[in-house]
């Protein structure tokens, strides 16, 4: 419904933004697809208010996702949840600036009906992948099985298992990362003072002259867990850009990506109650790098 305001001093864009409490980019986009009026004549976003003026603003926004192809990999399906491998470079979700070239414009491509729960722009979507890592990802189809997803991550009851690359020489074969996460901006960084309790268990795979592949299970859910832990002791993932993943070894090896797959994940089905394990190879760019890795050692 549109909103009647009353105008103050200022741009019409900010003073929209500040009355009604909406980002200022939703109101300029608003603005110009003629949504809003001052005293009934549209204006441009840089129209100078007076104050006082009858603004009338309809800010709501097109919440519609369209499906799209090509479909993504799917490696178990019933009639309440999926189980996708997630190419790398695919975002999980849209979001109020980007509405396409998502996971979930595939999945709706593909003929899947999705979970309404959750975000608007997130049906379906009990966790995320970030758009540069690869693998399994479970989606809900139902409410109810997004309800029960939601509570079994919530509870630890799902296991997630991912491999990593990364920059060193961890000292120890296995052992955790306790930090607690919080975000400037943003990057997420260790807010010792603020941040959420997070826990990341680590276990080496395989050593290698300037590198080392770990496996991690996050035992919680924050996001950029696996990456800012890592980070945090002075093991990055290579190719990781965003969190000191990048320099000579990352181009030696020539990651585009950073090189974090989630390579398996195990539960008991909220319907049924069956046991569900999958595994997800490593694709082929980041096999390739592994080859890359013993080539420079021999």
């Amino acid at each position: 419904m549109p909103e009647e305001l009353t105008g103050e001093p200022g741009r019409l864009d900010a003073v929209l933004a500040r009355l009604t409490g909406e980002r200022r980019a939703v109101v300029q986009r608003a603005i110009e697809a003629g949504k809003v009026t001052v005293d009934g004549a549209s204006r441009a976003r840089s129209f100078r208010l007076s104050g006082g003026e009858r603004v009338v603003a309809d800010l709501a926004q097109d919440m519609e996702i369209l499906p799209e192809g090509p479909p993504v990999p799917v490696r178990y399906r019933d009639d309440h949840l999926l189980v996708v491998a997630k190419p790398a470079g695919l975002v999980t979700h849209p979001t109020e600036r980007r509405r396409s070239g998502t996971l979930v414009n595939r999945l709706l491509g593909m003929g899947e009906r999705l979970s309404s729960l959750g975000e608007p722009m997130r049906p379906g979507i009990v966790h995320r992948l970030d758009a540069g890592t690869s693998g399994l990802m479970v989606v809900a189809l139902t409410d109810e099985a997004h309800v029960a997803l939601e509570g079994m991550l919530r509870r630890h009851e799902i296991d997630r298992r991912y491999l990593a690359l990364v920059r060193g020489a961890p000292a120890h074969d296995v052992f955790a990362v306790e930090a607690p996460l919080g975000r400037r901006a943003a990057r997420v960084i260790v807010d010792r003072a603020e941040g959420r309790a997070s826990q990341t268990d680590f276990e080496i795979r395989e050593r290698f002259d300037r590198a080392t592949l770990l496996e991690a299970t996050p035992r919680t859910g924050r996001t950029h867990q696996i990456r800012v832990h890592l980070s945090a002791i002075g093991h990055p993932i290579l190719g990781d850009r965003s969190y000191g993943g990048a320099g000579d070894v990352a181009r030696v090896l020539g990651l585009a990506r950073p090189f974090l797959h989630s390579w398996r994940i195990e539960f008991d089905h909220p319907a049924t109650g069956e046991r569900i394990e999958l595994e997800e190879p490593l694709p082929e760019d980041l096999l390739a790098t592994l080859a890359r890795l013993v080539d420079l050692q021999s």
